[in-house]
């Protein structure tokens, strides 16, 4: 993967871990209720999540390649489209609300098996659709697959990290200016799903 492209897909990253959704919801009320350190637990088996997820999508897409070429093509368009409608449903959304009563206690493991089945079933990993915007047929999808799981799964595991770290302050917050965060999170969203397919 080209450095540029790399970019990229560390923005687009970064701005689908920051949109709403389950993942950084569970992190959020898991921070309120358990605390930073056990909810490690839910966001290690978040990522975990994610990176089985992009597995599952990028040698599919392999086998897709190898069979022809115009797969890619089309492939590409597709998830163009698909970026653009998430951006549109998130620019829609309305700001994050976490109510906590009190802190109870949990288990790592019940912690990460949420984190894991939450990540795996979010409605988030359609967006994988659109990662054959950022392969290369002539180059190893294995290294390919490494760069794009260890930099999705970074930019999850830090996102969510500060959310839990900061799940009291960051709640009032995200009441008062969530909308229009959740319209800038949009707006990129519809840009690079607009523009993607427009560079091969």
């Amino acid at each position: 993967m080209q450095f540029e492209t790399w970019l990229i897909f560390l923005a687009a990253s970064a701005g689908l871990s920051l949109s709403p959704g389950p993942n950084g919801l569970l992190a959020l009320t898991h921070g309120a209720m358990h605390g930073s350190r056990k909810t490690s637990f839910t966001i290690l088996g978040g990522a975990l999540g994610f990176v089985l997820v992009i597995a599952l999508c990028m040698f599919g897409i392999g086998a897709l390649i190898q069979s022809s070429v115009h797969w890619l093509t089309a492939l590409k368009w597709l998830g163009g489209l698909y970026l653009v409608w998430l951006g549109i449903q998130v620019w829609r959304s309305p700001a994050i609300s976490v109510v906590v009563s009190e802190r109870i206690e949990a288990k790592g493991w019940r912690l990460f098996r949420q984190g894991l089945l939450s990540a795996a079933t979010n409605p988030k990993c359609l967006l994988f659709s659109f990662l054959p915007q950022f392969i290369d047929p002539q180059r190893s999808l294995l290294q390919q697959f490494a760069v794009v799981a260890a930099t999705f799964a970074a930019t999850e595991i830090v996102t969510e990290f500060a959310l839990a770290s900061g799940a009291h302050r960051i709640r009032p917050w995200l009441a008062r200016v969530g909308r229009r965060f959740n319209q800038a999170c949009g707006g990129v969203f519809v840009a690079i799903g607009a523009a993607l397919p427009l560079r091969m």
